[in-house]
């Protein structure tokens, strides 16, 4: 069959968003089938150093053909600027790819239908997150009925549609799924570098504003980053986060430096896909928090970076959202609630490190393997 997979590597030209995307690529690619890579979201373009839209999209597409080269997709791409309705990569042919695919993959959301791709047979949308997608098109009318024209639909939120979990479903049924991982591409050796010792995460101190819904608040990472704040006195643990300031760029670095957090920023540390790579395998283990929104509304949400990092062999401490009722917890990843349980679980996995590390790796093959979670995703 012919795929194409839509995304957002252009849009947000650096860290580990090209891995959201290039690893659906390369485990459809596995199973036999034509794969493209489309980006086409309705959106100027996102300059990545002014930090602002603009019309000009050749730093985008330049990354978008970097990566598309490095992982064997070359001349499989195409990307449009909604400023002037140009396409890019594989530009003559892009009508006729797409007028003649069998299957969309919209990974995040990321596409915005248009005739040529609302005509493709069998459309699949996949939402990364939870609670905030599924409020985002309670909100607009027009999204709610574009979103109606899906064939599946499927959310990192493994626990959506649970009586206990309160994310809004509405008239659509949504089947879990998780990152697809393509093992060989983190199968590498760490290097010594200044965080080999750390516990690390990526994270964002808050991306967009709460959202309210039947009274209750629904928060970014800041609300429960706060609740961890003092985990650094608890653990003689090293913990480093490369974290971006967020929204109004309020993250409150020197009060974090001053309770023992070492801060990096993202776009200096981790500018391309190869630097965040390297910055997951070179750490010892993952120790990080999810959105607000994802504990609150009991969500399941697991994690598309705690998946790279668990195959990478490194283990993890996350905050649990109702995944663990989903995936087996205990070895290799471990699940917390409170501050006081994180150390208690950080403690545990330093004290057998290499048991921990080994079960890390399993779980991904188990549970994350590329070729196994798109065929899922095919097969409904």
């Amino acid at each position: 069959m012919r795929i194409v997979v839509s995304g957002l590597i252009g849009q947000y030209a650096f860290g580990g968003v090209a891995w959201d995307y290039i690893q659906y690529l390369l485990g459809f690619h596995e199973l036999g089938h034509e794969v493209w890579y489309l980006e086409d979201t309705g959106n100027w373009p996102y300059h990545p150093v002014k930090q602002e839209a603009t019309s000009d999209c050749l730093q985008n597409v330049a990354y978008v053909q970097r990566v598309m080269e490095a992982f064997g997709f070359g001349d499989r791409w195409i990307y449009r600027n909604e400023a002037d309705n140009t396409y890019y990569g594989a530009a003559p042919l892009a009508d006729k790819v797409l007028a003649e695919a069998d299957v969309l993959v919209n990974v995040s959301g990321a596409c915005w239908l248009r005739d040529v791709t609302a005509r493709i047979p069998c459309k699949l949308f996949l939402d990364g997150d939870p609670m905030f997608t599924q409020l985002g098109h309670k909100e607009k009318k027009e999204n709610t009925e574009l979103l109606l024209g899906y064939t599946r639909y499927y959310t990192f939120g493994l626990h959506v549609g649970q009586v206990d979990c309160k994310v809004p479903t509405g008239k659509i049924r949504w089947l879990p799924t998780v990152q697809p991982i393509s093992l060989s591409h983190w199968e590498k050796k760490a290097t010594p570098c200044d965080f080999s010792d750390a516990w690390t995460t990526v994270m964002n101190w808050a991306s967009y504003p709460p959202k309210e819904f039947q009274g209750q608040l629904y928060g970014q990472k800041d609300m429960e980053f706060l609740k961890c704040v003092d985990l650094p006195s608890l653990s003689p643990e090293r913990f480093v986060v490369a974290m971006g300031q967020g929204v109004g760029r309020n993250r409150p670095t020197q009060e974090l430096l001053r309770r023992g957090w070492t801060i990096l920023e993202p776009h200096e540390i981790l500018p391309d896909y190869e630097s965040y790579r390297s910055f997951l395998i070179n750490s010892k283990a993952e120790w990080s928090i999810a959105k607000h929104g994802y504990v609150a509304a009991n969500s399941g949400w697991f994690s598309c970076r705690t998946a790279c990092y668990l195959a990478a062999g490194r283990p993890a401490v996350v905050q649990e959202t109702g995944w663990s009722h989903h995936l087996p917890e205990g070895e290799g990843i471990l699940s917390f609630r409170t501050i006081e349980e994180a150390a208690n679980k950080i403690r545990r996995v330093s004290e057998d490190y290499s048991r921990h590390s080994t079960a890390a790796r399993q779980f991904a093959r188990d549970h994350l393997d590329a070729p196994k979670v798109c065929n899922q995703l095919l097969e409904g």
